[in-house]
């Protein structure tokens, strides 16, 4: 596992858009000169240092921005605070040294780096883990100053089982802090059988919430936002919340819960599946399995409590496998246990999206944004890159194919059926490569409209992108896949070499790019930000902001390859 403490030693190395908040491994080691070269980085006792409402905390400032890392905004959520929701933190009489990253939530991370391609391609950061993981990031131009800046909150992606808030280097908030004049916070908060472990059938009321504990932890977050951001120099009331993959499942669970209500004024989806989250039932009877697995009684969750985090994460991971091979043995279809945000009727009272909308979010403005391939089949293996249409067809036959409503994978199509979608896709877009059809058959962009339809008819503006600048890396073979984009957001190009490349093309765009998402932060409208005129989608044409060298509105180019695909819902 990766180990960044030793860092700081390195400071002086160039690149304006290298941090102590994240690593070197792209920087320039040679010491630069000019006029105005002079100390960037300031930390001592009376430097950076903020009121909130459980203490105080000193930060650092690293080239004007003002850095406030690791803020407790809940309890540590081991032992009796386990299953539990959140719990605020005990006041503190001393300085809070908010100057490092919190823990990252429990998360198995053994041999994440075995494929040195993926490594290098996202350049993960973990360190250390622990239940005391409840922290939120500050970066900010400004504190104490009079001014009431928009704020983004950012919830990081990797499902509900994985990732933290600095996993890439393009999750720095320092840039868009600056060129945005904004407040940008990112958090943490419990994963996996940590954090959606359902023992309301069994535990009774104590355990009524324990399903969906990850969630509140980001209401939780959000309320710190709300109680304490104005002495970081931002506004309560103008408080965007932005997530990519499964952080857009955080995003539009968020803003359906009624909890969320006055916390929330504007929402940001970038590569989105969800339109469900889960069912209460699968969840129940799984919370159920795992007591009966580990040899308890109901009466006995508490055991559950005092384990070893991993003991007990290890416990759950292998009671699912075992129900759900259960059920597929004994002919229930549909039946799906997993560790994720579900209808408890407490905290989550409906899916996001279906049967429509959720009306707790009808006021929210939203951009949705996905990339054009999302995936590139030919990363791994440069042989596939001259896969022929008959190649790409037996594929999608053999392989998984993203199609369900939550996202995950449906198991081959029919070859008449695979016939179909690639002609229809051949037909909308005969300038690509088979290999490039492969990947957008794939991950396409069902979901993406679905939602755009669902939001744009409850009357509330919906601005919806398609990313499609392709990355000159890896012989072309890296393509724009999953999760490029952020960094084009964030103003982080520079900074996000293995996904950019770096220097002035993929520069300009993110200026253009992180412009429109502040004016969308500051007004719910990303127009006069740097990108074309962008119109508000609508269904009956489907407007979206095509995102390359040269960006342009389209009219739902994919639109009928669509319809060779399977329905979603």
């Amino acid at each position: 596992m990766s180990n960044r403490r030793d860092f700081i030693k390195y400071l002086g190395a160039g690149s304006a858009g290298m941090s102590l908040a994240a690593p070197l491994a792209f920087s320039s080691c040679t010491n630069k000169k000019s006029a105005e070269d002079g100390q960037v980085l300031f930390i001592g006792d009376d430097i950076a240092v903020a009121e909130t409402t459980i203490g105080k905390v000193r930060g650092y400032i690293l080239r004007g921005i003002y850095y406030f890392l690791g803020i407790p905004y809940g309890a540590d959520t081991s032992g009796s605070n386990r299953f539990m929701p959140p719990q605020k933190p005990e006041p503190w009489s001393d300085v809070f040294p908010a100057i490092w990253w919190g823990n990252s939530a429990p998360q198995m991370t053994e041999n994440m780096y075995t494929n040195k391609i993926m490594a290098f391609r996202d350049h993960w950061n973990y360190d250390d883990v622990s239940e005391d993981c409840l922290r939120i990031n500050v970066f900010t131009p400004g504190y104490n100053d009079g001014k009431k800046r928009p704020v983004l909150v950012w919830m990081h992606g990797g499902g509900f089982t994985s990732g933290n808030s600095l996993e890439h280097d393009g999750y720095n908030g320092e840039n868009l802090a600056r060129s945005g004049d904004i407040v940008f916070c990112s958090v943490n908060h419990r994963l996996g059988p940590l954090g959606c472990s359902d023992f309301s059938a069994v535990g009774g009321e104590q355990f009524a919430s324990s399903g969906n504990v990850g969630m509140l932890d980001l209401i939780a977050s959000l309320e710190w936002v709300h109680d304490n951001i104005e002495n970081f120099g931002g506004d309560p009331g103008n408080v965007t919340i932005i997530g990519q993959s499964g952080g857009t499942q955080k995003v539009s669970t968020t803003i359906s819960m009624p909890a969320s209500k006055g916390l929330v004024h504007k929402a940001v989806l970038l590569s989105t599946t969800t339109i469900k989250v889960g069912e209460q039932e699968p969840a129940q009877k799984l919370g159920a399995y795992i007591i009966k697995e580990a040899d308890l009684k109901d009466s006995e969750i508490e055991k559950l409590q005092m384990m070893q985090w991993k003991d007990y994460y290890l416990l759950a991971q292998r009671s699912a496998a075992k129900l759900n091979e259960e059920a597929r043995n004994s002919g229930i279809k549909g039946f799906r246990a997993n560790f994720g945000p579900h209808i408890d009727g407490i905290n989550i009272l409906r899916h996001p999206y279906y049967p429509d909308a959720s009306p707790d979010a009808a006021h929210i403005p939203m951009i949705i944004c996905s990339a054009l391939n999302e995936c590139s089949p030919s990363l791994l293996d440069a042989s596939v890159e001259d896969i022929s249409f008959e190649g790409v067809i037996k594929n999608l036959v053999k392989n998984e194919v993203l199609l369900a409503p939550g996202g995950q994978a449906i198991t081959g199509m029919p070859e008449e059926q695979a016939k179909r979608v690639v002609e229809a896709y051949r037909k909308a877009f005969p300038d690509k490569k088979p290999v490039e059809i492969w990947s957008m058959v794939t991950k396409h962009r069902q979901a993406t409209n679905y939602i755009a339809d669902a939001r744009s008819s409850q009357g509330t503006a919906v601005f919806v992108a398609w990313f499609g600048w392709q990355p000159p890396l890896f012989n072309g073979r890296l393509r724009d896949f999953h999760c490029v984009d952020i960094c084009y957001w964030f103003n982080n190009t520079d900074l996000m070499l293995s996904h950019t490349g770096g220097g002035a093309k993929p520069r300009e765009l993110s200026q253009k790019m992180s412009g429109s998402l502040v004016q969308f932060m500051k007004n719910g409208d990303p127009n006069g930000g740097g990108l074309p005129k962008w119109p508000a989608y609508t269904a009956e044409n489907g407007e979206l902001m095509f995102l390359d060298d040269n960006c342009e509105v389209q009219l739902d180019p994919d639109r009928e390859a669509r319809k060779a695909l399977p329905p979603i819902i």
